[in-house]
């Protein structure tokens, strides 16, 4: 389908920014966004996830093609694959259990069939965990804090960090879930809000640069202008070709020790000050 036939068939719904929201976490989180992996890791640290590399998959059963969702999640899982629940008890494999957390999600009947430790889990929205100890906890995103549900078996809860709170990651006694809010300022919300701006006002102007007046800030001008040079392309054709744009390299990061290597083996000496002479007026 070409890009600017997109506008004709989208149909605005009251939960698009959310289902973006998720999709767009779990992309940052696989894609090793600094300041969506730092977040996480502390609150896979608060859930004691073991290993060290970083991972979502994403599971979100409300959305279309939920069943596409649910054979990439079990490609991607291995028999060995464990989800930490936070009960007391052999974390259980997951893999095992997908099909029954989703015919949980489309029938009540089938949600007191699973274990208790587990009967939440058709909430989840990703799984986040790390691949080298193949351990995974069930996450639910929302882009509204207000919204945010605890369940049995969800662990880590991530929303949008609100103005003027504090946005550390805590934990949330009431609802049994880490709460991992995602920084704003200069940070992926706000790439966010402004890309998902960005695409609704294009979309609004058929697929072609919106007026001033609605995207006032030549950065974001210059984002629809690169669309609108390519509506006459497929959409994941457009996508692909804006990948390099982004220069996703310019995010890896790595951690090492740095040392302070001196040039002399001995100690320095202090042999001269060197300081202004005072003017003398004869």
């Amino acid at each position: 389908m070409k890009l600017k036939m997109l506008p004709r068939l989208y149909r605005p719904g009251d939960r698009d920014c959310g289902i973006c929201f998720e999709y767009a976490v779990h992309n940052a989180l696989n894609r090793g966004e600094a300041t969506v992996v730092e977040r996480l890791e502390d609150a896979m640290k608060a859930c004691r996830v073991p290993g060290v590399d970083p991972a979502s998959l994403l599971f979100g059963l409300e959305k279309s093609g939920a069943f596409g969702l649910i054979d990439t999640v079990k490609n991607s899982l291995t028999d060995d694959s464990r989800l930490l629940t936070g009960a007391r008890s052999q974390p259980p494999k997951l893999k095992r259990y997908i099909n029954s957390i989703a015919a949980a999600f489309r029938k009540n009947d089938e949600r007191a069939l699973l274990p208790s430790s587990m009967s939440g889990l058709w909430k989840a929205d990703l799984f986040v965990g790390h691949t080298d100890a193949d351990r995974w906890v069930a996450t639910t995103v929302k882009i509204n804090p207000n919204h945010l549900e605890g369940a049995s078996g969800l662990r880590i809860g991530i929303v949008p960090a609100r103005e003027g709170a504090s946005d550390i990651v805590r934990r949330d006694d009431s609802r049994n879930l880490v709460i991992c809010p995602l920084p704003h300022d200069g940070a992926f919300m706000e790439v966010f809000y402004q890309g998902w701006g960005v695409v609704q006002q294009f979309m609004a102007a058929d697929a072609f640069v919106p007026s001033e007046v609605r995207l006032p800030r030549q950065a974001e001008r210059q984002v629809a202008r690169y669309l609108e040079d390519r509506r006459e392309f497929g959409v994941l054709d457009v996508i692909d070709a804006l990948i390099p744009l982004a220069q996703p390299e310019l995010l890896e990061t790595e951690k090492m020790n740095a040392e302070l290597i001196s040039e002399s083996a001995t100690k320095p000496t202090l042999d001269a000050v060197v300081a202004p002479m005072p003017e003398t007026k004869g």
